[in-house]
C-alpha cells in the first residue's frame, strides 16, 4: 500500500492489484488474425480517443450519461435511504467520479469511498480530487481490473458496502460475462451488501443509431482512432480513409454491434505481419447490449441479488437498479 499525499491534508490509500497487460500490438496481431477480425475496444481510449469518448457524451443524440445523472440527482435521496448511514461506496471505473459525488453528496456520513480503475494516473487523480473535497470521508483508490478477482481494502465502515457500476458498462459485457462479473461482485461484497448498476434499456432502434453513430460523426472519428493510433504507435499503415464506422442494432440479440467497415480490397502491415481485407469486411470493436428492466433483472437474481429497487427516466431510455445480497 502507498499514501499518495505527502502533505497534512487528506490520504489516499492507493493499491496496486493491476495485472500484466496484454501489449497493443500483440493484442491487434492475434485480434486481426482471427476469421473475425477485431481490436479489443479497450484501445480505443489513448489520450484522443478519452478526448473524442467526454465529446460523445455531451452530443445531443448520446442520451446515456445525462440520462442516467439525471436519474441519479433526482433519486439520489431514496438511493441514500436505501444504503442507509456510513455506507461505504465503492465505484467501479472511477471515471471523472461526477456521477460519485452525487451520492456521496446524498449519504448520511459516509465512512468510506474506494475508487477501482485500471488507468492509474487517472484514478490517483481521481481519487485525491475527490478526498481533498470530502476531507470527512476515507478515501482508498484500488489500480485493478474491476472483473478480475482482487481484495478489497479493510477500511472502517459502520455500515454497509454499496458497489457503484454506472455507465451502462455492464453492457459491454456478454451476457454470461455479465452474470460471471455480477456473481463474482455479490460474493465479494458479502452480505446485507448492495449494487447499484446504470442499465441501458431496449428502445426504437432508431434512436440507438443516432446515439451510435451522430451526425456530427465524433462516433465515427472516436472509432477510426484505434488504426490512427496503431499507425503511430506500432509502425502500421492503415489508410483511415478506406475504412468506415460500422454501428448497427441487432434486434434479435439486442445489442448495438460496432465495427470498422473496408471499404475497398486493401492489404495492411503491422509489426511485420500483412493483413488482407476484402471489400465490406469488418473489424469488430464492441457489442453494446440493452435490456429490459425485468431481463436485466432476471439476470441479477441468478447471479445472487434480489432486485430492491429500479429507477428510470421518463421517456424510458435507461435504468438505475439498487441490487441487495442476504443479510
Amino acid at each position: 500500500m502507498l499514501d499518495l499525499r505527502a502533505d497534512a491534508g487528506p490520504r489516499v490509500a492507493f493499491y496496486d492489484h493491476s495485472p500484466e497487460e496484454e501489449s497493443f500490438l500483440d493484442a491487434a496481431l492475434s485480434g486481426l488474425s482471427q476469421p473475425q477480425k477485431a481490436i479489443p475496444c479497450r484501445f480505443l481510449y489513448d489520450a484522443r480517443g478519452s478526448a473524442l469518448f467526454d465529446a460523445i457524451c455531451d452530443l445531443p443524440e448520446y442520451y446515456p450519461t445525462r440520462t442516467e445523472t439525471a436519474i441519479l440527482t433526482e433519486r439520489a435521496t431514496e438511493i441514500a435511504r436505501l444504503a442507509g448511514p456510513g455506507a461505504q461506496l465503492i465505484e467501479l471505473g472511477s471515471g471523472s467520479s461526477v456521477k460519485v459525488r452525487i451520492l456521496l453528496d446524498a449519504m448520511t456520513e459516509p465512512s468510506a469511498y474506494v475508487a477501482v480503475d485500471i488507468s492509474r494516473e487517472h484514478l490517483r487523480r481521481a481519487a485525491e480530487a475527490l478526498a481533498a473535497e470530502a476531507p470527512q470521508v476515507q478515501v482508498a483508490a484500488i489500480c485493478a481490473d474491476y472483473s478480475a478477482p482482487f481484495p478489497l481494502p479493510d477500511m472502517p465502515t459502520a455500515g454497509r458496502r454499496v458497489a457503484f457500476f454506472p455507465g451502462s458498462t455492464i453492457g459491454n459485457l456478454e451476457p454470461e460475462e455479465a452474470l460471471t462479473f455480477l456473481r463474482a461482485w455479490a460474493r465479494r461484497l458479502g452480505p446485507d451488501a448492495a449494487m447499484l448498476v446504470g442499465v441501458d434499456l431496449r428502445k426504437d432502434p432508431e434512436v440507438l443509431h443516432a446515439a451510435y453513430d451522430d451526425a456530427q460523426g465524433v462516433t465515427a472519428s472516436f472509432t477510426l482512432n484505434v488504426l490512427a493510433r496503431a499507425n503511430a504507435e506500432l509502425g502500421a499503415d492503415f489508410d483511415v480513409r478506406r475504412f468506415a464506422h460500422d454501428a448497427h442494432y441487432n434486434v434479435e440479440a439486442g445489442r448495438i454491434e460496432i465495427h470498422l467497415a473496408s471499404l475497398a480490397r486493401q492489404e495492411v502491415w503491422i509489426g511485420g505481419h500483412r493483413f488482407a481485407f476484402d471489400a465490406g469486411e469488418r473489424i469488430h470493436m464492441e457489442h453494446s447490449y440493452k435490456y429490459t428492466v425485468g431481463g436485466f433483472q432476471d439476470l441479477a437474481r441468478r447471479a445472487g441479488f434480489e432486485p430492491a429497487a429500479v429507477w428510470t427516466d421518463p421517456a424510458g431510455l435507461f435504468s438505475v437498479h439498487y441490487l441487495t445480497t442476504p443479510a
